[in-house]
């Protein structure tokens, strides 16, 4: 007697030809990026598809108020979830789901919320409160409510890369910081004078405040929470960021024009590049391999400035639009979308050419870009 066994194999059909097909559940289609333009002037937020380069949705907010001078004005959880708006004018927050690009929340907070960060873990905002009074509000993102206030006014706040510590400017010439797990203020830094835009290097160890007045950056380390250098950049320095590997600093200096280069090995400045637009720094933002800065310029003429980290040069300058202010890049690095505030636009830069791309119309004056993965 012959014995014939049978196997079977699941989810795997044998064809003639000798070649295995997979059943089963069909793979997910590859995420495309959504870009969230927040506008001051029509307190609405236009949703835009990288895809097509079209609005795809457009979402009323809160009283969304001006921009220029603030950062952060939006959020999106890590997990891409949820959109957080801070509305100036109206004293709240409006939360947006991307999945129904719709308003599931409207949170109230402190007087004139200037901007708002989310942890890394996506659990907590916290939102900078122009006044006081207001202080910084604390957010529940589980349960869309304000769990803390804690008692210092800011215009703009970090968050390390670990959660543990909020940085936030608090006066003419402190940085406070606040424990993410008491939601108390542990210390006080003395920096220079009227610090305005601060970033925080990939390990966290060390804190880059830009001092508009006084012509400098301050570097605080996070384990002494005390400041371990000064360094003399350009005039009025406003903006900061971190290559994504941490070895420099890019600062953009608005009254001379250029860009200031630090090593974070020395803290010392290693280069300053110019040929960049008039009053740069409204924004800066590098590409995720660390490979380009983009700097948007704030006056005449309106323009967006390439900068080669290899090289330290300004390699293009590329007209957008009126008042270009806030940009976000892509996941991927292949495009940059700038926000022109008086022309009600998004201007859309390819990384590969260094040309605009695309010019899409979105709400009135346009303050922040902020982009889903």
């Amino acid at each position: 007697m012959r014995v014939i066994t049978y196997v079977l194999i699941p989810s795997v059909v044998l064809l003639a030809c000798g070649t295995e097909e997979v059943n089963g559940p069909p793979l997910p289609a590859p995420s495309i990026p959504i870009v969230y333009v927040v506008n001051g002037g029509s307190d609405n937020v236009s949703v835009i598809s990288t895809e097509t380069n079209t609005v795809v949705a457009t979402v009323a907010v809160g009283t969304v108020g001006p921009g220029v001078y603030r950062t952060g004005v939006a959020a999106i959880t890590p997990d891409g979830a949820l959109v957080y708006v801070a509305n100036y004018n109206s004293d709240n927050v409006s939360v947006i789901s991307t999945e129904t690009n719709t308003v599931v929340a409207t949170i109230g907070v402190g007087k004139y919320p200037q901007a708002l960060a989310i942890t890394p873990d996506g659990a907590l905002v916290y939102v900078a409160n122009l006044l006081s009074s207001g202080g910084v509000s604390v957010i529940s993102t589980e349960t869309n409510t304000v769990v803390a206030t804690v008692a210092v006014s800011t215009q703009a706040l970090a968050i390390t890369p670990d959660g543990a510590l909020v940085y936030v400017i608090a006066g003419s010439d402190s940085v406070s910081v606040i424990s993410t797990e008491t939601n108390a203020v542990v210390a006080t830094v003395g920096v220079g004078i009227i610090p305005y835009r601060l970033a925080i290097s990939p390990d966290g160890a060390l804190v880059y405040v830009a001092n508009i007045g006084s012509d400098d950056v301050s570097v605080i380390s996070t384990e002494s929470n005390t400041v371990v250098a000064t360094i003399a950049v350009g005039y009025f320095p406003r903006a900061v960021a971190i290559t994504p590997d941490g070895a420099l600093v890019y600062v953009a200096n608005r009254a001379s024009n250029d860009v200031s280069v630090i090593s974070t090995a020395t803290n010392t400045v290693v280069a300053t590049v110019g040929g960049v637009g008039n009053s740069p720094g409204i924004d800066i933002a590098i590409t995720p391999d660390g490979s380009l800065l983009y700097v948007a310029n704030g006056s005449t003429p309106d323009n967006v400035s390439v900068i080669s980290t290899a090289t330290n040069t300004t390699v293009a300058n590329l007209t957008v639009g009126t008042k270009s202010s806030f940009l976000a890049i892509t996941p991927d690095g292949t495009k940059v979308y700038v926000a022109n505030e008086d022309t009600g636009e998004a201007a859309v830069i390819s990384t590969a050419t260094n040309a605009v791309v695309a010019t899409i119309g979105v709400g009135t004056s346009p303050v922040d870009v902020v982009i889903k993965p």
